[in-house]
This record gives C-alpha cells, structure tokens and sequence, in this order.
C-alpha cells in the first residue's frame, strides 16, 4: 500500500543528517513529509531504524571511506509502509576531523507519467485550518495504464469554516485527469466567493452546460460526481450537496454510525434539476467520511452491499484518522481495485466561549465608540494587546459602515484561532465596493483602510443578509528573558549557550500531507 507520506512537491528537499554514530541528527519537513516523523520522535535514533532493508554492500564500502555515494534504500514510514527512494548521501568533515553525514532522498516514481499529473493535481499538503482534522487517500485502479478523475480537496473558507470536497469524473486516464483538474480549479474560485453548497454547485454544473454549448467539451466527456460539505466550528453546523454522489458517513462520539440523510441532485453536466442543501448539527469530535464509489462497488458486490460494509467497517474503533483510512481500504478494496478511489476523513473540532465573542449593536452612531471599547477589552482578555489598535480601527469602519448603509440587526464577532477574525452582519444583501475617495473628500476610504490592515477581508452572503470581514494574524508570544543565576557573572558580549554546553540539533530548513445527527431548522 502506498503511503501518504509521499509528497512529489516536497520530498525533493526531505533532508536529514546522521552523525558518525549512525544517529540521526537532524529532520528537514521535507523528510517529515516523506516519512511522516516528526522531528522530536526521530532525531537521536539510529537511522539503520528507517531501514527496510539492508542496505547495499556499495553503501557499507562508501560509508567506511567516508565517501560521498548515491544509490535506492528501500525505508519504512511512520505506519510500517515500505518507501523506495533514490539517496544521495555525503560526508561533511568539520575542522576536528568530525564527520556528519548529509543524507538527500527523492521517492521513486514509478506509476508513469498520469499517476504523477494525478498527484499534482490533488491536495496533498494539509492547510492550516482549525475546524477539522483530515485524513485523506487516493489509490488508482490501475497506476501502470492510467489514472481516473477521482479527487478530494480541503478549502479554508471565512469565518474559521472549512469545505471538505469529494468528486468523480467519469472514465479514465489523462484526459479524465484533466477535466479533473478543471472542476477542482473553478470549485476553488467558486468556494472563494463563499457560496452555499447548493448555489455553488448550481454555478459550477452552469459553466459545464456553456462549454457543452459552446462546443468545447462534449457531454460525455464531462460527466462528473461531487459532494461540498462546509461545516462551521462555531455553530457545529455541517451544510452539505451532492451533485449525483453517494451521501457521506458520520461517526458520532458514542460510536454510532450512519449516512447523513440527503437528496442528491443530478451529477454535474447533466442540468435541468436543482441542487438542495442539507444542515445538520453535528457533536464536536464526530468523524465524517468522504469517499468515491470504487471504495463500495465492484463487480461481485453492489453498492448497497458495499455501503453497508462501509458502516460497519467504521464500528471498528481506530488510533487515528490515518489508521481508520488504512482500515477502510483493507476492510473494502480488494488486492486489486478495480475503480479509482478517492477517501477523505475528517473529524470535527468546536470553537467555544473562549475563542468567540460576539455583540448585538443598535443602528445607531453612538455605538461605535461602545464597539470599539468591547474588542479591546476582549482582546485584552485573551492575552492579544498587540493588535488592539489595529482592530479598533477595523472595528470603528466595518461597524460604520453598517449603520450608514446597512439595516439592523448588526452584529459584531471576534473568533480567536489561527488568526484573528473580525466580522460584522447585517440585514443588507447589498455586498461592499471600496472606492478611490478624492483629495478633499472626509470619507470613502473605509474599506480601503481594512484592506491595508487586514491580511484578507471579503463578504459572505447569509440568508438574512451578509456579513462583512477581515483577518489579521495573530502576534508571536513575546519571548520572556532569561533569568542568570545569581552566583555566575557574564560578561556583556558574552554569548551562552545551553548550560550543558551542547550544540542543539538543528532542523533543516524547508524547501520543499453517537446519538443520531439530528436535522437542523
């Protein structure tokens, strides 16, 4: 089985170094990528222990000579999986004649070309995001002859959602992947607009039917699956709309499993029916599962059968997320699979009280002065004095904004993750335009001003009007000084290092992956 591991995109700088002891030394994310250790649990133990296999006479005879040599090694990743690898190894010697061994792999492609266009075009990296935590595999059916238009995709949307995305394209091949990777590209576009599941897809099955019309594609050639899921971590709510694709699996907290109830509209490229949208509520910790139906059809086994092997193979409990995909496809697939399979698996995380914070606000001008006075006490509470002044400012515009242009209710919300979120709703379906404000004019430069405060701002429409926001990172913890202690005296150009007197390990730089759902109202 192939691990997951093996990034194309950045394993070509998976970087180590193995002193004269046979130790590892060092860890570059790159290695981390290739073999899914972290820095912490490898560096200090024998590299022979990331072996396969033994390793060549050829490399024993170079090593003994502190020569540099380059050949395959066949290593083992994290999960036990066998990983071929062409290695450069050579030997850096120091002025005390002491040696450290720079060790460079690159994966062996062997699948062909498609396989590779394939891996490119899918997401393998894992985006910084904190509403959930994902596991994902895609396995051809047949990587020598070809690859298919299954794919997965992860997309960070505003307001700390995230869309989880799961498609099919029907047939094979490298024209297959290439209408793949058309879909995927304008399913991003279209998720950067942050439209709801049902208008998204809506959009997306539009520009197909124009080609169809146009002559560009034939509907043949375009006839694809697809599932969109957003789910918020703040309201735990999870909206979801299949376009012809099977409905997903959740694993609630007490262990119980089922399908998420739904009614899937017509597979995209087809027209002439809509989309609907499905909400439901899920439990924080709950497990919802993606997938392509070659993971549960084949041959000797309709989909309703294997759908219900689905189920029960998710009773089984698992360490981890990566750990319940191996599961899944040992439980289902076949040594051979005789369809493409795309799995994704995510488990979701909540955004409570201690990172949310939000204010109704009457319509009127006063308000904004008691709005800014509230972001800075909150953030004050959560330890981010920082960026105070610059929220105040984004704060003191988007909220008067709202009261000029908008209709009550406004709202005002601060969700405190990865970043710093400020929005601001209202009942106005009318979307923001920043423009150029003249020499003399007193206003107009609002949203000019967040576009230069923020890192990102935009507008998500919501079925009681929009909602406007802007992100700023969140400030680097202030370093506290180092206490000397009292009987040692030090010099003032006087560098120390650690009290042992030991060199840390460096890294090497990067350069490069159960009560029932109840339906929501």
């Amino acid at each position: 089985m192939e691990s997951m591991y093996g990034n194309p995109l950045a394993v070509e700088n998976a970087a180590a170094a193995v002193d004269a002891r046979g130790v590892v030394a060092a860890w570059s994310r790159g290695a981390r990528l290739l073999l899914g250790y972290e820095p912490g649990e490898v560096i200090g133990r024998p590299a022979s222990d990331l072996l396969a296999a033994r390793l060549p006479g050829s490399a024993w005879r170079s090593l003994s000579q502190q020569e540099a040599w380059t050949g395959r090694v066949t290593l083992r990743d994290r999960d036990g999986h066998r990983v071929d690898a062409d290695v450069r190894a050579y030997p850096l010697v120091g002025a005390d004649d002491h040696v450290v061994w720079f060790v460079h792999a690159v994966r062996q492609e062997t699948d062909g070309a498609d396989l590779a266009l394939q891996r490119r075009l899918l997401l393998y990296h894992r985006p910084a995001q904190p509403a959930v935590e994902t596991a994902m595999r895609y396995l051809p059916a047949d990587p020598h002859a070809g690859v298919g238009g299954d794919w997965f995709d992860v997309i960070p949307l505003s307001g700390a959602r995230v869309a989880l995305v799961v498609g099919d394209v029907v047939g094979h091949g490298i024209n297959a992947s290439a209408t793949m990777g058309q879909l995927r590209s304008a399913m991003r576009t279209l998720a950067d607009v942050d439209l709801p599941p049902d208008e998204l897809l809506t959009q997306l099955d539009d520009l197909i039917l124009e080609e169809i019309e146009e002559g560009i594609e034939s509907a043949g050639e375009v006839g694809a699956t697809c599932l969109y899921v957003v789910y918020d971590p703040v309201s735990r709510h999870c909206t979801l709309a299949s376009a012809g694709h099977l409905a997903p699996a959740a694993v609630l907290p007490d262990g119980s499993v089922d399908f998420i109830p739904m009614v899937p509209g017509p597979p995209l490229g087809v027209g002439g029916l809509p989309f609907e949208a499905t909400d439901v509520r899920l439990p924080e910790g709950s497990l919802l599962v993606l997938y392509t139906d070659g993971l549960v059809e084949a041959h000797d086994r309709d989909i309703g059968t294997g759908m219900q092997e689905l189920l029960h193979a998710l009773t089984v409990p698992t360490p981890s997320l990566e750990a319940t995909c191996d599961n899944l496809i040992t439980a289902l697939l076949p040594e051979c699979p005789e369809d493409d399979v795309a799995l994704l698996v995510a488990r979701t995380h909540a955004l409570g009280p201690s990172h949310v914070a939000s204010w109704d606000l009457p319509a009127a001008p006063v308000i904004v002065a008691d709005a800014r006075r509230r972001a800075a006490d909150q953030l004050t509470t959560w330890g981010l004095q920082d960026i105070v002044p610059t929220t105040e400012l984004i704060v003191s515009e988007l909220v008067t904004n709202a009261i000029r242009h908008a209709r009550a209710p406004i709202q005002l919300r601060l969700i405190r993750n990865t970043a710093l979120i400020c929005e601001v709703s209202d009942a106005s379906s009318t979307a923001p335009h920043p423009r150029r404000a003249r020499a003399l004019d007193e206003g107009g430069r609002g949203l000019f001003l967040v576009g230069q405060l923020a890192d990102r701002w935009g507008t998500r429409h919501t079925p009681t009007g929009k909602t406007i926001w802007a992100e700023q990172p969140r400030p680097l913890p202030r370093p506290r000084p180092r206490r000397l202690p009292a009987d040692r005296t030090y010099a003032a150009d006087h560098v120390v290092g650690p009290r042992n007197n030991q060199r840390e390990s460096p890294t090497w730089p990067t350069g490069g992956f159960r009560p029932g759902i109840t339906a929501a109202g």
